[in-house]
């Protein structure tokens, strides 16, 4: 059933051009941002000669208020923006799937004080949430993806545990229950590898989540601190240069808008595939 499903996913994106072109630019990003390093600029040294400069050969983004090469910055904001995004998914779908697997499979009483818990979360807005806890937490990019990461799961856990009550259904879980296998084993092996699909989708969309939640912090100011840099932290020191230069606003916002929309398609390739055809 899983193997079906994967290739579902698979012949899906295969199908869809925006699918390649999404896959391609998260791929390019995040490989850009690995090998930062090799670029020949240092991306906090300074050079004031050479401030403002527009996009040219020697410096292909220009450079910042301080001199510093931009595309430089960029590749190492998108060092933070991505990690943020790609580990706050790890923590929210960990906890979304634990718990959405463990109210769909037991269901009861168990079932419904949770999920009761999940509508209060869900209905308590998350960002200002993360606005105070960020504020009252010691600054850094770990209590961002901390605090991202641990109020993002509970869309996850919805999907996970619907998931949950069809998959159990099936006759090889019924089958496994008759041979008296542990219910621990039940949701590991048969289970969850049934559902990842479903998990699968739920990360590509928790990722573009986080990426604007980080970078919807960093604009306010309250998110990544000087010298480091994201891409919402870039964005938001350029706002009192856009007249002037206006690529200092242009280039970090194209990033984000083209790593979200991205990671929003495959999400959204991902979740047709999963709905039956007619």
């Amino acid at each position: 059933m899983s193997n079906y499903l994967f290739l579902k996913l698979k012949n899906e994106i295969k199908s869809s051009k925006l699918g390649k072109i999404s896959i391609l630019t998260v791929c390019l990003f995040s490989i850009l941002s690995i090998f930062a390093f090799l670029s020949p600029y240092d991306s906090n040294g300074i050079d004031m000669a050479n401030r403002l400069q527009p996009p040219n050969l020697s410096h292909f983004f220009g450079t910042d208020i301080m001199g510093r090469d931009y595309f430089t910055r960029i590749l190492y904001g998108g060092r933070i923006s991505l990690s943020v995004g790609f580990l706050s998914m790890i923590i929210s779908t960990s906890i979304g799937s634990f718990i959405g697997s463990i109210c769909g499979y037991y269901e009861g009483n168990l079932d419904s004080i949770l999920m009761r818990i999940v509508d209060i979360l869900t209905c308590i807005p998350s960002f200002f949430v993360i606005l105070v806890l960020n504020a009252y937490l010691k600054p850094g990019i770990s209590t961002i993806i901390f605090v991202i990461g641990c109020l993002g799961w509970m869309q996850t856990a919805r999907l996970v545990r619907a998931q949950t009550l069809s998959v159990k259904k099936q006759e090889y879980v019924l089958y496994a229950k008759t041979l008296g296998i542990s219910s621990r084993k039940i949701i590991i092996k048969h289970i969850m590898p049934n559902i990842m699909p479903t998990i699968i989708t739920a990360s590509s969309i928790s990722i573009a989540s986080a990426i604007l939640t980080e970078s919807a912090l960093s604009f306010l100011g309250m998110g990544i601190k000087s010298p480091s840099a994201s891409w919402g932290s870039m964005l938001s020191k350029s706002q009192q240069y856009i007249e002037d230069a206006s690529y200092l606003c242009i280039f970090p916002g194209m990033f984000i808008l083209l790593t979200v929309l991205s990671f929003n398609i495959l999400g959204n390739l991902l979740r047709e595939s999963l709905e039956p055809k007619k």
